[in-house]
């Protein structure tokens, strides 16, 4: 092989080497949340700065590429769970129950979701509860399981899907996103049973 042509092929291996590994770099970061400075509380984390101003590059490159519409900070905080409270994954073949308290807010509403954050298809159409419409026990406590067969009172169905995450919206909260948070202070996400 002639010398001057080696030069310029190690060059260009060189380029594509770099091209590569700047891609692979960008797909790993785009899946690995919104970037810095994650809320977490237990199972539940929240990215607080994806709906400001000064939103890094990386949650502004992941909320595009979905094409979510996040809340301003000053409407409220979204938490998401993609485990239950000891750390095992959410599984549609198994049993839950969420159960109070929730931090302080307005309004909140808790739902069910796909991993990319879409609706589950299920049987009821229900997707969710509030804090308007979830039944309440006598002193105001609650509980929602998550089963595929119908329960009494709160009930969500994960339909056939195998994987799901939880989000759990609050409206108008005072939370302090500064703060480290008690993980008593969120929903528990029990695991009941497994099919």
């Amino acid at each position: 092989m002639n010398r001057p042509y080696a030069k310029y092929l190690r060059a260009g291996a060189a380029m594509l080497a770099g091209l590569a590994l700047g891609l692979l770099a960008t797909l790993l970061s785009l899946n690995a949340g919104y970037g810095f400075d994650p809320l977490r509380a237990g199972p539940w984390t929240a990215w607080p700065g994806v709906g400001g101003a000064d939103v890094d590059p990386y949650a502004r490159a992941v909320v595009a590429r979905s094409g979510e519409a996040p809340l301003a900070r000053d409407q409220g905080l979204v938490f998401s769970a993609t485990a239950d409270s000891t750390g095992a994954p959410l599984d549609g073949g198994c049993e839950y129950s969420i159960v109070d308290p929730l931090p302080a807010a307005r309004y909140w509403t808790l739902s069910l979701a796909t991993p990319e954050g879409g609706l589950i298809d299920n049987p009821t159409g229900r997707y969710g509860f509030s804090s308007v419409d979830v039944l309440r026990r006598e002193g105001g406590s609650f509980a929602i399981t998550i089963a595929r067969n119908a329960r009494a009172g709160n009930w969500l169905s994960p339909g056939e899907a195998r994987k799901f995450i939880l989000l759990l919206r609050l409206y108008d909260t005072p939370l302090d996103i500064e703060a480290r948070h008690d993980p008593d202070a969120f929903p528990k996400i029990v695991k009941l049973k497994c099919a």
